[in-house]
């Protein structure tokens, strides 16, 4: 029996990064509680040295439904399957990415399985004496980190905010049992069809996946000097995010918020112009690789845990960063 249970995801047969950092949280609390870790993975055509994969990353376990009804996301189908596999071996906890795949499924398995849900956490712990999962998450707006736990109910549940962890370096040593289960004929909802996905709308960012950031905050000081920051970003192949104050000002939409009442990423570099660094931003960007900040106040936050801290005016430093970078380009050619 698997006492703590993580979600894998899966596109097109191909694992997901979430999964494995969803499977360094998941060790933490099965080490904390001296127990073991599966992976739970629904899907189609996943290879078996995708499957060892998870293995490698940390599982003791992997529970594999292989259906082709089941590729796509499907709630109801989805959550069906679970139920009955987590009746069937009652874990404790069950943790899920807070992506759109996750913030859909584990609120309807949660009704389900009469089971309490905590979503978008940033922090999990285990309570020592009770086994209970401590689960922290950003509350009134990001202004305060809220601590919850469901004592009375099995299993505990919880989304986890993705980038907010990094994964477990790859064991080739580690050992671990692929189990495949079939999947019932009376789980698959067949009311629903997965026409496609969009991913083109109007101020889509995926600002998650982006290997670049260069971001604004309130020294923006107005919506048009964001033009600044895409010259950069098209230089650097980097997607534009922002600070809740240049959000909250209607500089830019919200879809390119970072932070605790944003999006938190995990780009190998991010530039931050115009952020002094709240604590919430802060948390949105700590797994970055390489931090460079752009602000005029040698006091800002963001400076303390920069890589580089660049004091000076961003008026004139993004510029110039854009001049130099497309020198470099033309060289190139």
């Amino acid at each position: 029996m698997s006492f703590i249970w993580t979600i894998a995801e899966q596109h097109d047969g191909e694992l997901k990064a979430v999964s494995f950092e969803l499977l360094a949280r998941g060790r933490a609390l099965a080490d904390a509680l001296d127990t073991r870790l599966a992976s739970v993975l629904i899907g189609a055509e996943v290879s078996e040295a995708q499957l060892q994969e998870l293995v490698v990353r940390g599982a003791d376990e992997v529970y594999y439904i292989e259906d082709r009804r089941l590729a796509e996301f499907v709630c109801e189908s989805w959550s069906n399957t679970l139920a009955t596999l987590v009746r069937q071996y009652q874990p404790a906890v069950i943790l899920a990415a807070a992506t759109s795949t996750g913030r859909t499924l584990m609120p309807h398995l949660a009704v389900k399985l009469n089971a309490g849900l905590t979503a978008d956490c940033t922090e999990l712990a285990i309570e020592a004496g009770t086994d209970n999962l401590l689960q922290t998450r950003p509350a009134i707006g990001g202004n305060i980190m809220a601590t919850i736990k469901t004592p009375d109910n099995r299993p505990q549940m919880a989304t986890v905010r993705p980038r907010s962890t990094v994964p477990l370096p790859r064991d080739p040593q580690r050992a671990g049992k692929i189990i495949r289960v079939p999947a019932d004929e009376a789980e698959v909802e067949t009311r629903v069809r997965v026409l496609g996905c969009r991913t083109d709308a109007e101020d889509f960012v995926n600002l998650e996946e982006a290997e670049v950031v260069v971001a604004g905050g309130k020294g923006m000081k107005r919506a048009e000097n964001f033009a600044l920051l895409r010259d950069l970003a098209a230089q650097l192949d980097a997607m534009v995010g922002a600070s809740r104050d240049a959000v909250d000002r209607g500089w830019i939409g919200y879809p390119h918020q970072i932070g605790l009442s944003g999006k938190t990423i995990s780009p190998k570099l991010y530039i931050g112009a115009g952020i002094s660094g709240s604590i919430q931003h802060l948390a949105g960007i700590k797994t970055a690789e390489t931090i460079v900040s752009v602000n005029r106040d040698p006091d800002a936050p963001l400076h303390s845990i920069a890589d580089f801290a660049i004091v000076g005016d961003l008026f004139e430093v993004v510029p110039e960063l854009t001049r130099r970078l497309k020198a470099l380009k033309a060289a190139e050619t």
